[in-house]
């Protein structure tokens, strides 16, 4: 049997597998990995040169400055306001962030774009209660059309620029491909509005029927109780300790936080007594009567009044939280009132809550002794929250809210967080680095900054996607040895003949996305874009609209679950198979080679 026969059978074969996915993707790339080599069109080192292919690089970089985002709490804050602006609805969400998505991948990698917001769509997705599948191919999606509306948008848009070059026409502008990507991006957002019933369920529920903060504010009622005060030059509680505000004794209030301003970002001061006030720091107060006793406060220790969220310090969420304790038979805080107990001494955890069997809370219990199976609900910071569980001897926990999976490992660090994602977008828009090196950079100064760390940094690396991609890699060096490349553009040659410009068009556009299927889409363009521009020179007419045609088609990579990167990263947290993407995308791409092949000699013309 022929190389180029015993390739197409394992590409055959690649196809059949992940449209049964079984085994599962990552399996089946590691067997073309193995057989491949065994064809003789390569040897085994090159085909494991996938794993220092740059672009395999970056993808585990991306990973990690997404992780970076995830751990600082930029992810989550950037999820809440894209459900406060679209509310309840699942049509507002995915319209936002389709717009998102595709504006800041028209500057950036649209796998760098769909890395970073893969935690965001499904801490939105939790949020609004939506299935992740309901926004996980509208991620995609739009990542993918984001790379038709600048020349910096894709790869293969710089591919075809350098081809018209080589080929002695004058290069495409930078926005050049902006109308095409506008007219797509409006359909897009229109066709999964429209299809988004066939994306998935209802969301899952929140693990093991865990509580929300909410609904503990609604059960202890909490939420008229909540304060704010700055702390202004001329108070006298600056350079005193918490211990001197005696908030408990003279208002009934409790400390359950301290905001201070740091150089880059702000930090949550655990409420200890010896903790010391600065002026400027933010004073988080649990304060029942706020209402008569906060201009009380205001006056007796020179403090500004902060509007309220609402939420009983809700918005802080990625700093703080709750919890809910029972005082276990061995506890030595039996007998104790909460005063005496010293739980912000001995845990840093401040009690704004009491239950005493299966009654409801009440005023009164939070001044008396406790007893053996008593409930405290405690506010504080998460990690002093993740140390109290491991003490059982005084306090046991019995339940966190379902926010504390969703808590940032690294509070306060948004601000370089942000800084790195913005030099890591000015590196590649500017071409001073490679994109690979500038997310490289980007992941070492977020670690620098402890926006992440080592650990979390290789946890946070999806090694099934890298390689899934890594495996089918070498199909395109394969595909080009054989000779498959050049005999499917023979027959695109002898297919035309005779037909008409729109026609070429519209065959040049099917084959370089049927091309795309199966191997990456900058290898498609620089297999594609000389035999446009060639036939463009053959018959005299602008090469124009024919380079212009590969660039759209290579990127119009919705069909398959490896027919982009960015379709392999949102395929696991999306539940999809690989029909799912036939089913949804193909319809899509025929809409979009319609629209392009009608706009291309118009925009470009002949």
């Amino acid at each position: 049997m022929s190389p180029l026969l015993l390739v197409l059978a394992l590409l055959a074969a690649t196809v059949v597998m992940f449209a049964i996915n079984r085994p599962r993707l990552d399996a089946v790339a590691l067997i073309m990995l193995v057989a491949l080599p065994l064809t003789g069109v390569m040897t085994m080192s090159e085909a494991l040169a996938g794993f220092s292919d740059p672009n395999v690089v970056l993808i585990a970089a991306l990973f990690v400055i997404g992780d970076g985002l995830v751990r600082t709490g930029v992810a989550q804050r950037l999820g809440d306001w894209l459900t406060a602006k679209a509310g309840r609805s699942e049509v507002r969400l995915i319209v936002l962030m389709m717009l998102v998505v595709s504006a800041l991948g028209a500057i950036m990698s649209s796998t760098a774009v769909t890395a970073i917001f893969i935690p965001v769509a499904l801490r939105v997705a939790a949020s609004a209660g939506v299935g992740p599948g309901r926004l996980m191919m509208p991620l995609s999606f739009a990542a993918l059309i984001s790379g038709m509306t600048t020349l910096i948008g894709t790869p293969p848009n710089l591919v075809v620029d350098a081809e018209l070059e080589r080929a002695g026409a004058a290069g495409l502008s930078f926005f050049s491909f902006t109308p095409f990507g506008l007219a797509i991006l409006a359909l897009g957002i229109g066709y999964m509005v429209l299809v988004r019933r066939f994306l998935g369920g209802a969301a899952a529920p929140t693990a093991s029927g865990r509580p929300s903060l909410a609904d503990w504010i609604g059960q202890y009622g909490l939420a008229g109780r909540e304060a704010r005060f700055r702390v202004t030059e001329r108070s006298p509680l600056v350079g005193r300790t918490l211990g001197d505000l005696r908030l408990r004794e003279k208002f009934g209030g409790t400390v359950a936080g301290i905001e201070r301003v740091r150089r880059f970002g702000r930090e949550m001061i655990a409420p200890g007594a010896g903790a010391e006030i600065m002026a400027g720091d933010i004073l988080l107060v649990d304060l029942p009567a706020r209402d008569r006793d906060a201009p009380k406060l205001c006056d007796a220790y020179a403090l500004e009044e902060r509007p309220p969220s609402g939420g009983y310090f809700s918005d802080r969420v990625d700093e703080i939280g709750m919890a809910e304790v029972i005082v276990p038979p061995t506890s030595g805080l039996v007998g104790e009132t909460l005063v005496t107990a010293g739980l912000r001494t001995r845990y840093r955890l401040t009690a704004v809550g009491m239950r005493r069997g299966a009654g409801d809370q009440e005023p009164e219990l939070m001044r008396e002794s406790l007893r053996v199976g008593d409930t405290l609900l405690l506010i504080g910071r998460w990690k002093d929250i993740e140390r109290l569980r491991a003490d059982v001897h005084d306090l046991a926990v019995i339940r966190v809210p379902a926010e504390a999976s969703a808590a940032p490992a690294a509070p306060g660090r948004a601000a370089p967080a942000l800084a790195s994602l913005a030099l890591v977008v000015a590196l590649m828009i500017s071409g001073i680095v490679p994109n690979v090196q500038a997310a490289l950079i980007g992941g070492l100064v977020m670690g620098a900054f402890g926006c992440v760390s080592l650990g979390s940094a290789y946890r946070a690396i999806d090694w099934k996607t890298i390689v899934l991609i890594v495996g089918m890699l070498p199909f395109s060096v394969a595909l080009q040895r054989t000779g498959g490349v050049d005999l499917a553009a023979d027959a695109l040659r002898a297919l035309t003949a005779g037909a008409g410009d729109r026609a070429v068009l519209a065959a040049l556009f099917a084959v370089t996305a049927i091309l795309g299927m199966f191997i990456s889409n900058t290898a498609t363009a620089v297999l594609m874009a000389p035999v446009a521009i060639a036939f463009a020179q053959e018959t005299h007419v602008s090469p124009y609209p024919f380079a212009m045609i590969v660039a759209l088609a290579a990127s119009t990579a919705f069909m398959t679950p490896v027919s982009s990167p960015v379709n392999t990263l949102v395929a696991g947290p999306g539940g999809y198979t690989f029909f799912d993407y036939v089913r949804i995308g193909a319809p899509f791409s025929i809409v979009v080679m319609v629209v392009c092949v009608a706009m291309a000699p118009w925009l470009t013309p002949l």
